[in-house]
């Protein structure tokens, strides 16, 4: 994205050039394993789709654009991103991840990368004291989450980033919540930014993908090796779903953020709920922060996910089947409205870490319905 080109326009043009052979306006749909060589290694840029496709790489060259940055690769999903960054470790060396972590990122430095020599920490990150008394020798990376899933925590990237630096460690962080629309996590001085893409990114619960973004050309190369030699690929369609989603990436954020902020507010009032967790409110952890960090877009938005406790595990499980508008379901981001219980759906995996998210607690990913029906639906859902 150039200084000239504001994101909505790079969302919908950057690697999108009209087709040299056809003038198509739309990137085509390569769905093809292998390409007719002119000679022996002689080639038109392509040889084979798990190495290169062009459809992938309109993908790649419009993602690097959205997160100001000229590397992008993409991935079959999130967990396929963050693998192939975990890759790129020795064994021996650590990883510190936040202490409400995403199920699944912890499910696989608990369950495999530690099987292959590489550890990892725990630590809550909004305590840098804490975070700076985490750093060993051994440390590599940091494994970053703002605002984090499900408790949306919101992590201070500029401090974390003197931190690992301080420590000869890379930060990552996964911006799957925020976005590159809200936040740049590569602007507040990370060196690599994560997306499940299979939620805002592409934004309507139709794909499965993972993109990891980085200035570090070095390490870009890295992981294309990687992506290459592990096979851990977006098919084309896939890729194309992906950068059809990415057009209205913009205007569905402000609509998320409108949404989520308003029934964030509702659900603050409301007599049964004992805890809002959701960055926008004034009183919330980190508000300040996010108020600084989360306003790539020109304003301070602050996403469309929400989490809010009940009194007792049972209201909880009652109130989550008890809406229409917002299904229940795992995963997040799509324009339709998602509720679910974290302790038994997205976060199960941490039973038994000491880690585990409260048994009260419901997360909400807030669609681009009307806030009114929303919280009408949720109205009925406490009642």
């Amino acid at each position: 994205m150039t200084d000239a080109m504001r994101f909505e326009t790079a969302a919908i043009h950057v690697g999108q050039e009209p087709d040299a052979s056809t003038g198509a306006a739309v990137v085509p749909i390569y769905q093809t394993s292998t390409y007719v060589q002119q000679a022996v290694a002689k080639h038109k840029g392509f040889e084979y789709s798990r190495t290169d496709n062009p459809t992938r790489r309109a993908l790649e060259t419009c993602l690097a654009a959205l997160e100001g940055t000229e590397h992008a690769v993409a991935f079959g999903s999130g967990m396929a991103a963050i693998a192939t960054l975990a890759m790129t470790l020795n064994s021996g060396q650590t990883v510190l991840l936040p202490d409400d972590v995403y199920g699944g990122t912890y499910r696989l430095f608990a369950k495999v990368m530690g099987d292959l020599g590489i550890g990892f920490t725990t630590v809550d990150m909004t305590n840098l004291d804490a975070v700076r008394a985490a750093v060993t020798d051994e440390l590599a990376l940091v494994l970053a989450e703002t605002p984090t899933n499900p408790l949306l925590k919101v992590l201070d990237l500029s401090a974390l980033a003197e931190i690992a630096h301080g420590a000869g460690a890379l930060l990552a962080v996964d911006n799957t919540f925020a976005t590159p629309y809200l936040q740049r996590p590569l602007g507040h001085g990370a060196d690599v930014s994560i997306y499940s893409a299979t939620k805002y990114l592409g934004g309507h619960s139709d794909l499965v993908m993972g993109s990891l973004a980085t200035g570090d050309a070095q390490l870009a190369k890295r992981l294309k090796f990687l992506q290459n030699s592990v096979g851990a690929i977006p098919g084309p369609f896939d890729s194309w779903l992906l950068l059809r989603g990415l057009k209205t990436l913009a205007i569905r954020m402000q609509a998320h953020s409108a949404g989520a902020a308003r029934v964030a507010e509702w659900l603050a009032a409301h007599p049964v709920v004992t805890k809002v967790y959701y960055p926008g409110l004034s009183d919330a952890q980190g508000h300040e922060v996010a108020t600084r960090q989360m306003a790539a877009s020109g304003a301070a938005l602050y996403g469309g996910m929400v989490s809010f406790e009940l009194e007792s595990e049972e209201a909880t499980l009652a109130a989550c089947e008890r809406t229409k508008l917002f299904f229940l379901g795992e995963s997040l981001g799509g324009v339709e409205s998602l509720i679910e219980h974290p302790a038994r759906m997205t976060h199960a995996s941490l039973a038994g870490s000491g880690m585990e998210v409260p048994d009260t607690l419901i997360r909400l990913s807030v669609g681009i319905e009307h806030p009114d029906d929303l919280i009408a639906d949720l109205g009925h859902a406490l009642s």
